[in-house]
């Protein structure tokens, strides 16, 4: 599997190349790999992991025959895969609501592909069509409404944008410009993903962190190697060049872990543990500090320390200044 490639990614070709392998016994590899746009090395190793894949029971007979010598592709005993999609009650009630939330989105791309699709699931569905009208799903877009529309008509017509951006970590406000690459809704929130002239790499960015959003006439294709993020692990991911921290969470603290991306989590024996994690800004991580008060501590690295007990000192004695005097 290509290193730029998900598993999500991969599986869904899978899912398409089996039946399609199915209908075209002694198809040519290389005909194959044109096909799914990918190399025939990659479907050689498709083709291997097709072999051990099978129904539960891992039995020989269970398996997916696959054979590929010669150049000549030859699929077997995968007929379940084959089988046309049946969609139970719950599959198609969510599948309808689903679409009827994703067709009010503002700026939707293809609004007749969406049209199409809803009319021939609710004519095939029928009673189940008739019962997805009790149920009503929004996907919220709130003030991001207008620049969600601005940023799928610079996608489609692939103009750059310039965005005034807020980071949060930072309380500022920036000023960039990206190539588009994808809208994409991630945990509730609209997300704006391309290529960022002033990183210089690929970022994800909030709308409702966009103060301004214009559409340049500017040619904004991204640059060939630029790959979208896999969002299987979340949106936040790490660079090797970020700041290693190592923190000293106690019992309290330990949700700290499972909230944010960690490199790794040890017991301290007590009921608490010890994690690392990396950051390119640490701003965020002192006020996490500071919040958490005496059930966690930095360990490393020691600067980091001193800033987050010279900011905690420096707050005590602003309250101890403000505080009335006792009579």
């Amino acid at each position: 599997m290509s290193a730029q490639e998900s598993a999500t990614s991969r599986l869904s070709r899978l899912l398409t190349m089996v039946p399609w392998l199915l209908r075209r016994q002694g198809v040519d590899i290389e005909e194959a790999a044109r096909e799914f746009g990918v190399s025939r090395e990659q479907v050689e190793a498709d083709l291997m992991l097709l072999f051990v894949c099978g129904t539960p029971g891992h039995m020989p007979d269970d398996l997916i025959e696959a054979e590929w010598e010669g150049g000549k592709v030859y699929l077997g005993n995968a007929d379940t895969i084959d089988r046309p999609l049946r969609l139970g009650v719950d599959e198609a009630l969510a599948l309808i609501v689903g679409l009827r939330a994703l067709a009010a989105v503002p700026g939707i791309g293809d609004r007749d592909a969406v049209d199409r699709a809803l009319a021939k699931l609710e004519s095939a569905t029928g009673s189940v069509a008739a019962a997805a009208t009790h149920i009503s799903v929004a996907i919220d877009t709130g003030a991001a409404a207008a620049t969600l529309g601005e940023a799928r008509r610079a996608l489609t017509g692939h103009r750059r944008v310039h965005l005034r951006y807020l980071v949060a970590g930072r309380d500022e406000a920036t000023e960039r410009d990206v190539d588009a690459m994808r809208v994409v809704n991630f945990d509730g929130h609209w997300y704006l993903e391309g290529w960022c002239h002033r990183a210089e790499d690929v970022r994800l960015f909030r709308f409702d962190r966009i103060e301004a959003l214009t559409v340049l006439d500017v040619d904004g294709t991204p640059p060939a190697d630029a790959r979208p993020r896999d969002l299987d692990s979340g949106v936040f991911t790490p660079h090797p060049t970020d700041l290693l921290v190592r923190l000293h969470l106690q019992p309290g603290a330990a949700w700290v872990a499972d909230y944010y991306p960690t490199e790794s989590a040890e017991p301290d024996g007590h009921g608490g543990q010890v994690v690392t994690l990396r950051t390119a800004d640490t701003a965020w991580l002192r006020r996490l500090m500071w919040r958490l008060g005496g059930q966690a501590t930095v360990l490393e690295p020691a600067s980091l320390a001193d800033e987050v007990a010279d900011g905690a000192r420096a707050a005590l004695e602003a309250y101890a200044g403000s505080a009335p005097a006792a009579r």
